[in-house]
C-alpha cells in the first residue's frame, strides 16, 4: 500500500510514534508480524477527527460520534490475529464500519473486505477515508444484523458490536473452516469470542477475552 503525503504524519502521528504503539502491542501478546506492520502502516490518525489526532497511537478507545468509538488498538489486533491464526481467509465481511479503521487494517492484509454499516454519515466518512488510502473495499449502509448474504459464504466474519448473542444470520454466511470474532454480552459484561465452523457446519466457540463495546443494534439511521 503506498501512503498519501497526508497519511505519514508528524509529530505525534510520526512513524517514531507509531512504533511505540507496535511494541507495547507486542508486549501484550500481539505476535503476528503481519498483524503488526498492518497497524504499523494504516494511519490511524486520518480515522478520528482532527482534534483528536495526537491520540490516535495511544492504546485506547476513542470516540468518533454518534455514541460510537474506534476500537483501542490492541482489541484490533487481537480480533485480526485471530482471524488470521491458522487459516489463509480470502473474504472477510465485517459488521460495523465505524470509522473505517478495523476495515483498513483487513485491507491492507490483502484480504477482500466487505463491510456494513448502519449509521450512514459515519459510513460516508469512512468511504471518503478508504478513497484517500486507495483502498478497495466493499461497503453498504445496511442493518448490520442481517449481514451481507449476497456475497456469502465469507472465510472470515468480524463483528465491531457487542449483542447479548451471537446472531444466527451472521453464523449462517460463515463459510465451512472460517472463523468468527465478535463482543458478546450487554453493557456490564461483554467477552470477546471465537467461533470456528469446521467442515460440517458444527461450530467451536472459544471465549477470547473480556472486551468493552458499543451495542450491536438494529435498523439504520442516515
Amino acid at each position: 500500500m503506498r501512503l498519501k503525503p497526508e497519511a505519514i504524519g508528524l509529530g505525534m502521528t510520526s512513524q517514531r510514534v507509531r512504533d511505540r504503539l507496535i511494541e507495547r502491542l507486542r508486549g501484550n501478546g500481539i505476535s503476528d508480524e503481519r498483524v503488526l506492520n498492518a497497524i504499523r502502516t494504516v494511519p490511524r490518525h486520518l480515522f478520528v477527527d482532527e482534534a483528536l489526532a495526537t491520540r490516535a497511537y495511544e492504546d485506547t478507545a476513542l470516540p468518533i460520534g454518534h455514541g460510537q468509538t474506534i476500537s483501542q488498538p490492541w482489541v484490533v489486533a487481537k480480533m485480526t490475529q485471530t482471524l488470521l491464526d491458522g487459516a489463509q481467509p480470502k473474504t472477510v465481511l465485517e459488521i460495523g464500519t465505524g470509522s473505517g479503521y478495523q476495515g483498513a487494517i483487513l485491507a491492507a492484509l490483502g484480504l477482500e473486505v466487505y463491510t456494513v454499516e448502519r449509521i450512514g454519515e459515519l459510513l460516508r466518512t469512512a468511504r471518503k477515508r478508504f478513497r484517500t488510502l486507495g483502498m478497495n473495499v466493499r461497503s453498504k449502509h445496511d442493518d448490520g444484523r442481517i449481514g451481507w448474504p449476497e456475497h456469502a459464504p465469507y472465510d472470515a466474519i468480524i463483528v465491531t458490536a457487542a449483542a447479548p448473542v451471537l446472531v444466527d444470520a451472521l453464523k449462517d454466511q460463515l463459510a465451512p473452516g472460517g472463523t468468527l470474532v465478535a463482543p458478546v454480552g450487554g453493557s456490564s459484561s461483554q467477552t470477546l469470542l471465537r467461533l470456528r465452523k469446521d467442515a460440517d457446519g458444527v461450530i467451536e466457540e472459544t471465549e477470547l477475552a473480556p472486551v468493552v463495546f458499543v451495542p450491536l443494534l438494529s435498523g439504520m439511521i442516515d
